[in-house]
């Protein structure tokens, strides 16, 4: 049996250097190396330049989905950083639903060696990997939890993410990412000026909209009339709560009623991360 590993970066392979943690070659995968069970052999391929996952984006997703697809009935392993992790874990689940891989995601909030997170995230991404079954999961803080729907909730703790239910993911229109195409979260405030929401917009295909609660927004007549243009002039528009849980009820609150009239996509239980990567596949 073999293993793949694919070490794009992050903490978990960082050491000190001259302007403070940057990711070196090798630490992960000798790491790795070290826990394979007798009889597993391992493939590996490490992303040139290794990156800090604030620099992760839709390049990157296609690198590692190239990757894992030319490597046919091999479990994955995914070392990476934490601050983009719920963006990758929302990427793969989505554009490798109906593939039956089995995928594990790793990172740490301290480096290995430092008597921290890191050994035992690897160990339990490592034993998960070799278990029965498809999907894409984060190993961490002594949990394995489904990647579809992350939310790093904490930027110190050791046990920091959580994951909220998604829908179970069906085969995407497309089978990488559009690198070309502009997409973005954008944050519905108390007071936010139509004329900067336009703006974004007009330099925009498509975005995520974080709205309040279960689904409303003001009643400000020029927001919602750039949201309608911006939908008439066929950009995808998709809704998602600025709640962690619970997600959208349309038509729950009359509040609501500009908004859902704008011809907006309802994300549902979505998180902004997973909405975002629906937006680019489908």
């Amino acid at each position: 049996m073999r293993l793949l590993l694919i070490h794009t970066g992050g903490t978990i392979g960082m050491a000190e250097g001259t302007n403070g943690l940057a990711p070196v070659e090798g630490l992960v995968e000798e790491a790795v190396k070290t826990r394979l069970p007798d009889g597993l052999a391992l493939d590996i391929h490490v992303f040139s330049p290794l990156l800090d996952s604030a620099d992760i984006g839709p390049r990157h997703w296609n690198e590692m989905l190239s990757v894992i697809r030319a490597h046919p009935d091999r479990p994955v392993i995914v070392t990476h950083g934490t601050d983009t992790m719920a963006y990758t874990g929302a990427a793969l689940s989505q554009a490798l639903a109906g593939e039956g891989r089995r995928v594990v995601l790793c990172g740490s909030m301290l480096p290995l060696g430092q008597n921290g997170d890191a050994e035992g995230n690897l160990s339990l991404a490592l034993q998960a990997a070799l278990q029965p079954g498809g999907g894409v999961h984060l190993a961490f803080a002594g949990k394995l939890l489904p990647a579809a729907g992350l939310v790093k909730h904490d930027s110190h703790a050791a046990d920091s993410f959580r994951a909220q239910p998604q829908a179970e993911p069906v085969s995407p229109k497309s089978a990488e990412f559009a690198e070309d195409r502009r997409l973005a979260i954008l944050t519905l405030s108390p007071g936010v000026p139509a004329k900067a929401l336009e703006a974004m917009l007009d330099q925009l295909d498509g975005a995520v909209l974080r709205v309040f609660g279960s689904g409303t927004a003001m009643s400000d007549a020029a927001v919602l009339a750039v949201l309608q243009n911006a939908v008439s002039s066929g950009k995808r528009l998709r809704a998602v709560s600025q709640c962690e849980a619970g997600g959208l009820s349309p038509g729950t609150y009359a509040a609501g009623a500009g908004l859902w009239s704008t011809g907006i996509e309802n994300g549902g239980t979505q998180t902004p991360e997973a909405a975002l990567i629906h937006l680019w596949l489908n």
